[in-house]
């Protein structure tokens, strides 16, 4: 069952032992079999063997696994989890020696950002609105991922006095709560084995054989915690793929796997996966880093198709290529939805494919069907994503001033000094009077009704009613997209999201969204005068379409549970595979995206584009838009460089359009 270099993996049980797994080379069979081989031909007791890894998806794979190979009782007592359960597990047992006591509660995000407002809020000695704390909170994301201890905040130079001060303040106040932070758990477990080397000598004695699946995944405080456990007995087996790390924003460091200290290395280098033309390319494409173990993926596999490769005027004409080639590979190689994936460095560029697929006919048993299933893997569909809910609730209440859900959705976006207690207040009266909420607000804005309680509230609602009054007027002139930019510059829209949202990611994830939103006003005003019906574009009909798709495709999705087509991000398709792959929009500044390769590097950048290529066994294809919207407006743009990386011969050309 295993090749010569996955049988050399799982014999290797003695010291340090490097597996460079390259994709789709069987290291989840590696692992489940050197546990097997263990167990059944060495003796070693199950519970002696601990197996790390990062989700519990992956986790609960490997079990699987394992019991089909050591039988359901035996694998029961070998520890298989992720770093955070199995951290979970050692403080629930033991965090009692760091002044806690067992029952202690985990915090979420959601709780520990009230406390930190909280403490903000004691250390400044403000009651009113507070300045963002989004860099504070990415600041203390970081310190958990380094494995930083409060004294060692205490002790350097670590960022500002006010960052250093309320990391201190967290800690004690955790502490009096008798609670821990999801991203303390692996730090706490440190400082208990660190402070007291009698438990880390019983937890070593315990776990005499690790192993840790997608080392190249490991942030300092992974590394640090791994060393520990394995400094007695040195039996550490880690299992990755360098050219797969594309974790660094979160903390990841591939340099634990390039500079692992190992014993034996053995590499795995065939592929059971994809055909031999997508291997070369990927190969050609990887080899382009400098920073990497040298390996080179082959496959047995004789069968190959040309990678396809295309380019389209347009960004709207990218997506109908890509749907025209689905229904094709359905009609002529008889092919499932769920077999087909398309794939993208930025959830902003789903919306065109969402759209596209939502309305594309095709055939079934002679009859005509209109939309695709699809699923947005991993993340929501355009639509249901806050940002764009906030800028279609400011829409839906220009249109119509009666929509009360979009007024408590936006009334204080961004903060205007309305209050949860004034809303409530607010809200209780057009209740019990039987008054609409946004005539109660226009007396307010025209001082015919006041607020003692509430006095800043009144100049909010006054600045709130309006915007929205001038809103009206401007959207009853032509192009709308420009009005809903006067309308994110005017209730700046973009410092809202800089407020709210923690991570530099995520911040520009939102707003590449709230661009996408423009474009697509743009682009209905486009379609409209194209279809010769211009007297049709209103904010109303734009609303109605977008809602009426929606819901569309929500009554298609239930009836077609099973197959649909994926669409997801180039990172979200990691561990993945499909018989035929769309990677899309492949342009510089896009991928590599010009952001990303600042902070992580081109490598990781290229490295995310190579984990895209191999999620494709049969068929690949690659295509990119000539141009793409920016704000309303269409820009050039310019081919991957990575494309370029690619031997011509093993490319094909052809037209975006499809004639079948």
């Amino acid at each position: 069952m295993l090749n010569p270099h996955q049988e050399k993996a799982v014999r290797t049980v003695n010291g340090r032992l490097l597996v460079l797994a390259g994709a789709g080379s069987g290291k989840t069979r590696v692992i489940a079999h050197r546990i097997a081989h263990l167990v059944l031909d060495l003796g070693v007791s199950p519970s002696s063997i601990l197996g790390l890894t990062f989700t519990n998806k992956a986790a609960a794979e490997m079990r699987h696994r394992v019991e089909g190979l050591i039988g359901t009782e035996r694998a029961r007592s070998v520890t298989l989890s992720t770093f955070h359960s199995f951290c979970m597990q050692v403080l629930r047992k033991e965090i009692d020696k760091l002044g806690y006591t067992r029952d202690f509660s985990l915090y979420d995000e959601r709780d520990l950002q009230r406390i930190i407002t909280q403490i903000a809020r004691e250390i400044l000695g403000h009651d009113g609105e507070l300045p963002s704390l989004a860099p504070t909170i990415a600041a203390l994301a970081d310190a958990s991922n380094h494995g930083m201890s409060v004294e060692e905040a205490k002790g350097g130079t670590w960022h500002d006095q006010f960052t250093k001060d309320l990391y201190v303040r967290l800690h004690s106040t955790l502490r009096a709560y008798n609670a821990v932070s999801f991203d303390s758990l692996i730090t706490l477990t440190i400082r208990l084995f660190e402070g007291h080397p009698d438990l880390l000598d019983k937890y070593q004695d315990r776990f005499r054989y690790l192993m840790i699946d997608e080392y190249q995944d490991t942030n300092p405080a992974q590394f640090r915690l791994a060393e520990l456990l394995a400094a007695k007995y040195q039996n550490l087996c880690v299992v990755g793929d360098d050219d797969q790390s594309i974790y660094g924003w979160r903390g990841a460091e591939v340099k634990h796997i390039l500079h692992f200290k190992a014993d034996q290395i053995v590499k795995l280098e065939q592929n059971y996966r994809s055909a031999p033309g997508i291997l070369e390319a990927a190969n050609a494409v990887i080899r382009h880093n400098q920073n990497r173990h040298n390996k080179v993926l082959w496959t047995a596999d004789e069968a190959r198709e040309p990678i396809e490769v295309f380019n389209a005027q347009t960004e709207a004409e990218e997506a109908q290529a890509v749907i025209d080639r689905l229904i094709r590979n359905r009609q002529e190689k008889k092919m499932k939805w769920k077999e087909m994936a398309i794939l993208y460095r930025s959830n902003a560029l789903s919306r065109h494919f969402e759209l596209a697929l939502m309305q594309a006919p095709w055939q079934k048993d002679g009859k005509w069907i209109r939309g695709i299933p699809f699923e947005v893997f991993g993340g929501l569909e355009f639509t249901e994503r806050s940002e764009i809910k906030d800028l279609l609730a400011y829409l839906r209440l220009i249109a119509n001033v009666q929509d009360q859900e979009a007024i408590l959705r936006v009334i204080n976006l961004p903060r205007r000094g309305i209050s949860d207690s004034c809303l409530d207040e607010l809200t209780q009266e057009n209740r019990s009077v039987g008054v609409p909420l946004w005539d109660l607000l226009l007396e307010i804005a025209e001082g015919r009704k006041l607020l003692p309680k509430h006095p800043k509230a009144a100049n909010g609602i006054r600045s709130f009613v309006d915007i929205v009054h001038t809103a009206q007027r401007r959207f009853e002139q032509r192009p709308l997209a420009d009005t809903l930019i006067w309308l994110l510059e005017k209730i700046d829209y973009k410092k809202a999201i800089q407020d709210d949202v923690k991570s530099d990611k995520m911040r520009e994830f939102k707003w590449e969204n709230v661009q996408e939103c423009v474009n697509a006003l743009a682009q209905y005003e486009e379609e409209m005068e194209k279809a010769g019906t211009p007297e049709e574009i209103t904010l109303q009909h734009f609303i109605a379409n977008t809602t009426l798709a929606r819901q569309t495709m929500q009554h298609k999705s239930k009836k077609n549970d099973e197959d649909k087509v994926q669409l997801m991000t180039l990172h979200s398709a990691k561990g993945l595979e499909f018989p035929a792959v769309f990677i899309v929009g492949l342009e510089d500044h896009i991928l590599p995206h010009e952001k990303s390769a600042a902070q992580t590097g081109i490598e990781e950048e290229r490295r995310l584009f190579y984990v895209g290529i191999t999620r494709a066994r049969k068929y690949l294809t690659l295509s990119m838009s000539r141009s793409r919207m920016r704000m309303g407006q269409a820009h050039p743009t310019n081919p991957s460089r990575f494309l370029f990386e690619i031997p011509k011969e093993l490319l094909k050309a052809t037209s975006a359009k499809v004639l079948y």
